[in-house]
């Protein structure tokens, strides 16, 4: 499978490329990405074919759909990680919570959160990548809280690569925080910065366009790659778990093969979005994919107008602070494939340059045709922890948001929902302490406990060792001194 460009080609790249180039290289033309020339076809024979296969035999065939150029012992090692989940035969389990509502619960990895369903896999595959090269690899990675930890877990120790992690100080949880700066391997290197996820990742995609930064690491024999989701490598691995939730309904008698479904997604950066419309373009039976945003509602203002607009806003600190974001870099990926790269570019350069672009009412009315959206304030939020935990099931303050989109976007009441569950209870407990019990401004270790007590759930032991750990992380800069504390880290 080849790969091009979101925004056109600017004479000086080549026109398609494949997916190993994809990953080491993310960035394309004019500071846009890179999107898969052709999707597979994965209609009702593809998935009546693997209703009885577990995730990693699922998710190998639908890379050799993809016909990625990665070695097939190298798939199978990357395919491997997932017996690490707690429960290796099902690391994605789908739960019931209500009648026509199912939980796809995509935290059971190492660092409690849905960014290891890809960077576990995707940690494997690039290494091995700039191993066959034999090529040294800095791999940038912009965090509000989850990425972080999970791009850290993934490269720890592996030949070849160097992280840097920047994420917002004081803009993350506790726990997500503690995952990050207690990882004391050489080749890691966090970075606090003072500001918020945008600027982070705006400071991650300057640097990687930067052909001023570029030179200067190759001087060093270092090239420059990506753990975001700007990074196709992610995405590829966020499809599968769609298809995988699918064929899960079927299995458990909730639908037929066929029948039709509606994905609601917690967005922030759209990666997760972008997988399950991926999905429905290769064939998955989806109605519509609901998008859930919290006060940071630029994505559902975006779906309902056909308006972006970023002019005279700034993060607003929330409950849900993984989705604190403004600026969705997936949503460009979208734009390519329903308009093409001409008009992708006119759009994304205004909104790079001026902070807004509009969308032509036929422009909307195809984006509407796939996406509904709705938003959530943080006491909506509260509520809704609450009301699923009172009908015995424990969510986290981003799963939570997806209850407004299913109370207001489903147009057919009786066609089943899946919820993407996107991080477990422990990296934001002093926030569900206070909505199941009303105790306020507890410590995170002190919240633990109490929702442990109030669920009898166990906290889990990697969760609980945090608070244990030394800092081995310290640094917190202005977000103009990044290239020079990276600089100073690889030397």
């Amino acid at each position: 499978m080849n790969f091009i460009e979101t925004r056109g080609n600017d004479g000086h790249r080549p026109k398609q490329i494949t997916f190993s180039q994809a990953i080491l290289s993310p960035m394309s033309s004019f500071g846009g990405l890179y999107s898969p020339e052709k999707l597979p076809d994965l209609g009702i024979p593809f998935l009546e074919k693997h209703i009885q296969s577990d995730y990693k035999t699922l998710a190998t065939a639908i890379l050799s759909e993809f016909d990625v150029d990665i070695d097939a012992a190298v798939i199978e090692e990357a395919m491997s990680l997932y017996d690490q989940f707690d429960d290796p035969k099902h690391p994605v389990p789908v739960v019931k919570v209500f009648d026509e509502l199912y939980v796809s619960e995509l935290y059971h990895g190492p660092t409690r959160a849905f960014k290891d369903m890809a960077l576990q896999p995707f940690g494997t595959v690039l290494s091995a990548v700039a191993r066959k090269r034999n090529e040294k690899y800095l791999i940038l990675a912009a965090t509000s809280g989850d990425t972080g930890p999970a791009a850290l877990d993934t490269f720890r120790g592996r030949d070849n690569v160097m992280v840097a992690c920047l994420y917002p100080e004081g803009g993350t949880s506790d726990v997500q925080r503690l995952q990050m700066v207690t990882e004391d391997a050489e080749n890691l290197k966090v970075i606090g910065i003072k500001g918020d996820f945008d600027d982070a990742q705006s400071a991650l995609k300057t640097l990687l366009t930067s052909d001023a930064f570029k030179a200067t690491l190759l001087d060093s024999g270092i090239s420059l790659s990506a753990a975001n989701s700007v990074n196709f490598g992610r995405i590829i691995f966020q499809t599968l778990y769609h298809v995988h939730s699918y064929l899960e309904l079927v299995r458990q008698g909730a639908i037929s093969m066929g029948e039709k479904i509606y994905l609601n997604v917690p967005s922030g950066n759209f990666g997760n979005a972008l997988g399950g419309y991926y999905a429905l373009k290769m064939g998955l039976p989806v109605e519509q994919i609901h998008i859930a945003s919290n006060n940071n509602n630029v994505l559902t203002k975006f779906i309902k107008t056909g308006v972006y607009d970023l002019r005279d806003l700034g993060v607003i600190p929330t409950t849900s602070p993984a989705m604190d974001i403004l600026k969705s870099s997936n949503i460009e990926r979208i734009l390519f494939d329903l308009f093409g790269g001409e008009r992708t570019k006119t759009l994304m350069l205004a909104l790079d340059h001026e902070k807004h672009y509009e969308l032509t009412e036929d422009e909307l009315a195809q984006l509407q045709a796939i996406f509904a959206a709705d938003f959530c304030t943080d006491e909506e939020v509260s509520r809704f922890i609450k009301r699923s935990f009172d009908a015995g099931y424990l969510m986290d303050p981003h799963t939570a948001t997806c209850f407004k989109a299913y109370d207001t976007c489903r147009a057919d009441k009786t066609i089943k929902t899946i919820f993407y569950s996107t991080a477990e209870w422990t990296k934001f407990s002093p926030m569900i302490a206070a909505a199941l019990t009303g105790e306020e401004g507890l410590h995170d270790i002190e919240a633990l406990k109490s929702i442990a007590e109030k669920a009898k759930v166990k906290i889990p032991a990697k969760i609980e060792k945090l608070f244990q750990q030394p800092i081995a992380q310290s640094t917190v800069i202005d977000k103009k001194d990044i290239e020079k504390s990276i600089l100073s880290f690889l030397k």
